[in-house]
């Protein structure tokens, strides 16, 4: 097992250092102490052919103007909450707002374009790097100190883990992610759509035209969102269908099949031509699917720049969106006494046939 610390570029004085994580399997992941981000993910396929399986810029100038929090850290508070707007113990709070009227993925400047203090860590199990990261009081609006780490470690068991630490002095909101898409057929120009992909989840949350829940979860028996059995990404991803017009595709929260707080399977995803497969587990209560809908290339001189439309897909673990705001969902509040603490693991494997 490797790892290795090198100079990724500059913001202003600041050097920002990239680590590369390799196990004794062919896999190397890469991450960067900007905004915690996985640049890149190296996978074997069926034939023991690496490729890059995220999608990801080359160059660390190119993340500066990143608009689609490709495989960042985000915080204080993944997804939506309407209006930017929440209460703790009657106290009113108001965050930025940066996704039309509403607050999404931590504002403005979320830790998705923070610079993380990172520290190589090493065991007999795996390499890893530790991020820590002091969000102060009252940042994008959000009360209290907030202390987090976030650690990221591949295994030989081709795991890469992602744990999530987080402690406060004072009684806020917590709901950490990570943003990566995913291409499992290491054509990062080829769109996700045939992607097979099964969610342990019999229920989703509806949302309203603002992408925010309606505040109920609605079961997935009869509608696009059933993914109880594998189903490929784009079979009804073009459906008439008023939630996928709001998100313009998957862009939904599914309620996990768990009644607790174990490191659970919560999805599993195949795709066919390369073999690859990869499963998620997580501590976390449910994910949210988005299928790269507002992913967007562009043409210089002749030639396509970006990534196009679809050509991702992510997986977040996560509690729901616009928690705070909703009596019905599980809380998201942290207290000065207890510790925020999640885990999530993307495995992968290869298979020669179809998934089962």
């Amino acid at each position: 097992m490797e790892l290795k610390i090198n100079s990724f570029g500059k913001l202003g004085s600041k050097e920002i250092l990239l680590y590369t994580l390799r196990n004794s399997n062919g896999i190397t992941a890469k991450v960067t102490n900007y905004g915690g981000i996985i640049t890149s993910l190296v996978v074997p396929d069926k034939n023991g052919i690496e490729e890059d399986i995220v999608l990801g810029y080359n160059n660390f100038d190119e993340y500066l103007e990143n608009d689609y929090y490709l495989g960042a850290i985000i915080g204080r508070f993944s997804n939506r909450i309407a209006k930017g707007k929440f209460n703790i113990e009657g106290t009113p709070y108001l965050l930025v707002t940066n996704n039309n009227d509403n607050h999404l993925h931590g504002g403005k400047k979320g830790f998705s374009q923070a610079i993380w203090k990172g520290n190589s860590i090493k065991s007999n199990d795996f390499v890893g790097v530790e991020l820590s990261y002091l969000s102060k009081d009252m940042e994008e609006g959000y009360p209290g100190n907030l202390e987090v780490k976030v650690n990221y470690k591949l295994t030989n068991n081709n795991e890469l883990k992602i744990e999530y630490l987080a402690t406060t002095d004072k009684t806020t909101i917590v709901n950490l992610t990570q943003h990566s898409y995913f291409n499992l057929s290491g054509n990062l120009k080829s769109d996700i759509l045939e992607h097979q992909l099964k969610i342990n989840a019999n229920y989703f949350l509806p949302i309203n035209n603002n992408s925010i829940p309606l505040g109920y979860k609605k079961s997935v028996i009869n509608t696009p969102f059933d993914f109880s059995e594998f189903t490929k990404i784009g079979n009804h991803i073009n459906d008439v269908d008023e939630q996928l017009n709001f998100g313009s595709g998957y862009d939904h929260y599914f309620v996990l099949n768990k009644e607790n707080r174990n490191l659970e399977l919560a999805a599993v995803t195949f795709d066919e031509k390369s073999g690859r497969l990869m499963e998620v587990y997580t501590t976390k209560p449910g994910l949210q699917l988005y299928t790269g809908n507002f992913l967007e290339a562009s043409i210089v001189d002749g030639k396509s720049i970006g990534f196009e439309k679809r050509s991702g897909f992510c997986l977040e673990t996560q509690y729901p969106p616009d928690a705070p705001n909703q009596p019905d969902f599980l809380s998201s509040i942290l207290l000065p006494e207890n510790r925020y603490k999640e885990t999530t693991i993307f495995k992968f494997s290869t298979k020669q046939n179809e998934a089962n």
